[in-house]
């Protein structure tokens, strides 16, 4: 054994953790972990705002499937961190954060910078530790990352007293398989169970399966294309699960819940049995859940017990590793045929299509969907899209098809905005060879553009597509629809993008027309380092279909027949 300072030893477990990168900010309670640093072969990323590092920790793990590591300082560096632990928590996110603390003897007597972070994040974690002594902190990094990666992924913090990180022990690395009492993920579902589901299926006449981000976790993509191609059933996603499930297959329904289609809504109520893959039948997907899916007995299969009819009372509930549950399905899954219940589904698509505005002739406006629509086609769909929350995510869900996995990023549980820009970054640092898109509206950018001058300082490479309405738009939507017109705070004035894009040595662009669109994705691509485009669409346009919150899931506001924001003087005549 070797004597070790306890920062040494945090930079020692990072390296043998496979860590490559960390997102942080330095401050007084967690100096010694940075003075240390500069001795080990790690990039670190100096962000503006700490929430901007949990968020870019998040976009990393999700884009690589690695841990991500975020670090900060005690006090409100710590607190800047709630914001993205929760959304990593809610996400599934399997991340580490570091805070430093004040020195252990000083802990309760409300000194400079002290703040109780175990116990604030004690809900939003999946576990936490405080740190105390130096001879406790290899083995508790350990199990931090071991937490984090098994079974159902999720954040994990260790908040580190500032004499823990200055003493010294003797320390080696230890190899040893973590045992953690009562921490014991289940990853082998139970025959039993996987028959009784075999032969519900096998009376089914209108199955559906729900495929959720438990999909993309487990990485079960290709046994979720055998198990639906073999069974013939087609397959919904949730905001999610989208790119567990090829978008063009023919049994892709696309998204379910709110936002999702009309057809695919309607076909979950109709159906007689719903299997559910690695999703938590959520509120924004189930809409009221005294009226969902009446006819339909339900199969649910996740790593997580705690889920297993947390909302919805279910059938069989199957908990175990999705990947191996499936494999064991197909072990057994004879070929089967839904051709009169998929015939009847695309009758539905049918009736959609016409209100789609995709179809409706062009007005002169520029729409926030024809421009995630050409961003589609012009990318050809391989681009890796980062998104932050409100209308544009919606519209960049509906849009933006994703064949494959692990090019869609978003704060689903949690709806965080100001997550997309941070995190898009993430994701390019995790993937430099991706093209990475953020798709932002122009109030949640706002919340960290800070972030462009880490992108600037760090040379990375994002694309940012501003979808301006001059309105925080989803709340706008809501107001519109449920209070009347009455625009309460949600107008939005911003600075001027292109100009704040420069100001950061940067490239911006701005674009009123579609025909304009295409020259400036085109630029922004073949441009070096982070393009920001201010596409200035519609104001008052809305994300259809949707499902009025805690209403039947068929009870859909849709997208007029004539929509009214297309309606030229000439129509009218």
């Amino acid at each position: 054994m070797m004597k070790r300072t306890g920062a040494q030893i945090v930079w020692e477990t990072l390296m043998r953790e496979g860590v490559e990168v960390v997102f942080g900010y330095p401050g007084g309670a967690n100096l010694p972990i940075y003075d240390a640093m500069l001795d080990y072969p790690v990039r670190h990323v100096l962000v503006r705002h700490e929430q901007g590092a949990a968020h870019m920790a998040d976009g990393y793990a999700r884009a690589s499937g690695k841990v991500g590591v975020a670090m900060a300082t005690s006090g409100p560096g710590a607190t800047n961190l709630v914001t993205g632990i929760a959304t990593a928590m809610m996400d599934s996110s399997p991340v580490v954060f570091l805070t430093g603390q004040v020195v252990s003897k000083f802990i309760g007597y409300d000194a400079f910078q002290e703040t109780d972070v175990t116990g604030i994040t004690l809900p939003i974690t999946k576990h936490n530790y405080l740190v105390t002594r130096v001879e406790e902190l290899g083995d508790t990094l350990r199990e931090a990352f071991y937490i984090a990666r098994t079974g159902r992924p999720g954040p994990v913090l260790v908040d580190i007293a500032k004499d823990a990180q200055q003493n010294s022990t003797d320390w080696e690395y230890s190899d040893r398989p973590i045992q953690l009492r009562g921490y014991r993920p289940n990853r082998h579902p139970l025959s039993k169970q996987v028959e009784q589901a075999l032969e519900m299926l096998s009376t089914a006449r209108k199955p559906l399966i729900l495929a959720g981000r438990g999909v993309l976790l487990s990485g079960a993509m290709r046994e979720l294309r055998e198990f639906a191609e073999r069974a013939h059933v087609p397959v919904a996603v949730t905001l999610l699960g989208i790119g567990s499930f090829p978008a063009s297959h023919p049994l892709s329904l696309g998204m379910m819940g709110m936002h999702g289609e009309a057809w695919v809504n309607q076909a979950i109520q109709e159906s007689d049995l719903l299997l559910a893959f690695g999703m938590r039948f959520d509120d924004r997907v189930t809409g009221n859940l005294k009226t969902y899916a009446p006819n339909a007995r339900k199969i649910h299969l996740d790593i997580d017990p705690a889920e297993i009819n947390k909302n919805v009372r279910v059938d069989v509930g199957i908990v175990g590793d999705l990947r191996e549950s499936l494999q064991t399905f197909l072990e057994h899954l004879p070929q089967m045929d839904h051709s009169d219940w998929v015939e009847h589904i695309n009758t539905l698509k049918g009736e959609s299509a016409v209100r789609d505005i995709q179809y409706l002739p062009p007005d002169g406006h520029l729409y926030a969907a024809h421009v995630i629509h050409d961003l589609w086609r012009y990318t050809g769909g391989n681009a890796l899209v980062v998104t932050d929350v409100g209308q544009h995510q919606m519209w960049a869900a509906q849009y933006y098809r994703h064949d494959q996995p692990f090019q869609w990023i978003t704060s689903g549980g949690l709806g965080t905005m100001g997550f997309g820009l941070p995190a898009a970054i993430g994701a390019r640092i995790a993937r430099p060879d991706a093209e990475v898109w953020a798709i932002v509206g122009d109030g949640g950018f706002q919340m960290t553009a800070a972030e462009l001058s880490t992108a600037a300082q760090e040379g990375v490479k994002v694309n940012v597509a501003i979808i301006n309405n001059g309105f925080l738009g989803m709340v706008r939507q809501w107001q519109e629809f449920f209070y009347d017109r009455r625009y309460a705070a949600t107008p939005m004035r911003s600075p001027d993008f292109v100009k704040l894009a420069e100001a950061h040595g940067l490239t911006g662009l701005r674009v009123w027309r579609r025909e304009e669109v295409f020259d400036a994705i085109q630029r922004a691509r073949e441009t070096d380092g982070t393009v920001v485009i201010d596409f200035r669409v519609e104001q008052e346009d809305s994300v259809y279909p949707m499902v009025p919150a805690g209403a039947d899931l068929h009870n859909m506001i849709r997208r007029p027949v004539r929509n009214p924001l297309v309606e030229t003087a000439q129509d009218e005549m």
